[in-house]
């Protein structure tokens, strides 16, 4: 049987499957890894043993004797550089994204780069600190610059994995377009600070997410996709009516690949950005942070009306009790939208006010949805969209799924799921280079509300 290996790393489980040429997962294996620690003591990916790791797996797939393994492609999670020397090997720590940023550094980037809010909209990367992946950079310029002249590359960590088996060494677009501050969307090129700060040379070739390096062996080897943007691919190939994904799990972000409208400074203020898909083309999106406000938010239930924790998961959707909470509680317009954006109404709703769990539960999904409405509404606006898709936690909710569908008539809304999307969507990627049969259509499974 035919076979693509995909390694799809999250920073919680790394995980790699084999799918067939009709893309169903035939094997797989996951494992999670202890965190060690950088320099100033910061939590970090330990990058050897990931590595150890991936290529210990590859070597046991090819012992598996029922498997023909054509092609090998990666989906990793974004924000995050390795730095490689003339042989490829780390010269750093793999720095968590989540580290703070020095202020005074982060100031003197921006005052000499005409402020925060110019390079903000040219580069489509609301200011995010360490989150700004080429920040990372320059900041490795700046407090260490020996280091820094031993640096070959700064490779993203999907580009790392991939030279691991190709050893050649390049950039992707989905990684480099992705809140890096390192992309210039209004020119379609990387901004002139990397050339004016010596690191443009040290920015690997762009390869493009369709083309593959071929070993001497005949394996096509794929350069590797950002996660967040491979997750698309499926939804791209399979639907080419205008329409936005709405993926859910601790963030909840909406994706519009239909619509090109600049981003303001308002909207990057209020947590909207770029991803750039493996295609070159922009893909408009909004953050909203609903899935840890969801956690925090039915655990204080749970407590309140001493109920197991997962209490949530057997709440089934009642029109009767919307109807009853919407007589009494507050609407949209009442509500200041960036106050909105940044924490659900319910966070300062008081418990005593609901008589039992469930109606508690559904105000709760509510405010969130009215939360997600305006979150959404931004990525929505000025485009063509006739569809809406929902993926991840949220998509298993009957009272969001019913209340989303309520807020959007004019809108198909469906709950979408599908094994491992942005696995499948690195798989799909490079489907020309290894796999001779045609896309089949019923990738995604859909029920509509």
């Amino acid at each position: 049987m035919n076979v693509i290996a995909i390694y799809d790393i999250g920073k919680t489980n790394k995980k790699v499957f084999l799918f067939n040429e009709n893309y169903q997962i035939v094997w797989e294996k996951s494992v999670q890894f202890k965190e060690i620690e950088d320099e100033d003591g910061f939590p970090c990916e330990d990058v050897d043993l990931l590595k150890n790791w991936i290529l210990e797996e590859f070597t046991a797939i090819k012992q598996l004797k029922q498997y023909v393994l054509k092609a090998i492609n990666f989906s990793t999670y974004g924000a995050s550089f390795v730095y490689v020397d003339e042989e490829g090997i780390p010269l750093t720590p793999l720095y968590n994204y989540l580290k703070e940023y020095p202020v005074e550094l982060k100031n003197q980037f921006y005052d000499k780069y005409k402020g925060e809010e110019a390079f903000a909209v040219k580069t489509a990367s609301p200011v995010l600190g360490s989150l700004n992946s080429g920040m990372q950079i320059y900041r490795i310029k700046e407090e260490s610059p020996v280091l820094f002249e031993k640096v070959k590359y700064c490779l993203n960590l999907p580009q790392y994995l991939s030279s691991l088996f190709s050893k050649e060494y390049f950039t992707d677009i989905t990684s480099i377009g992705c809140h890096t501050n390192l992309w210039n969307f209004n020119k379609n090129k990387y901004h002139k600070w990397l050339k004016k700060e010596n690191i443009l040379d040290k920015i690997a070739p762009l390869h493009y997410g369709q083309h593959i390096v071929e070993d001497e062996n005949g394996l096509a080897i794929g350069a590797g996709l950002h996660d967040s943007s491979s997750a698309m691919i499926p939804y791209t190939i399979s639907f080419k009516e205008p329409f936005v994904l709405l993926s859910t799990g601790t963030w909840s972000i909406s994706l519009n690949p239909f619509n090109d409208q600049r981003l303001t400074f308002e909207e990057l203020q209020n947590d909207c950005l770029c991803y750039m898909q493996y295609t070159e083309q922009p893909v408009k999106a909004a953050r909203l942070f609903s899935g840890h406000e969801h956690e925090i938010q039915v655990e204080r239930l749970a407590l309140h009306f001493n109920q197991p924790l997962d209490s949530f998961k057997t709440v089934v959707y009642d029109k009767v009790i919307i109807d009853e909470l919407r007589k009494k509680t507050n609407t949209l317009a009442e509500v200041d939208v960036v106050v909105l954006l940044k924490e659900s109404a319910f966070a300062k709703r008081r418990l005593s006010d609901f008589d039992s769990y469930e109606t508690g539960y559904h105000q709760l999904i509510m405010d969130l949805v009215d939360q997600q409405v305006v979150s959404t509404n931004m990525v929505i606006h000025n485009s063509p969209v006739m569809k809406l898709f929902v993926d991840g936690g949220f998509s298993k909710n009957n009272i969001f799924m019913n209340l989303l569908a309520d807020v959007y008539p004019e809108l198909e809304v469906y709950a979408a799921s599908m094994a491992q999307a942005s696995a499948l969507g690195a798989a799909l990627a490079i489907h020309d280079n290894w796999n001779s049969k045609p896309v089949k259509e019923n990738l995604i499974d859909l029920k509509r509300y």
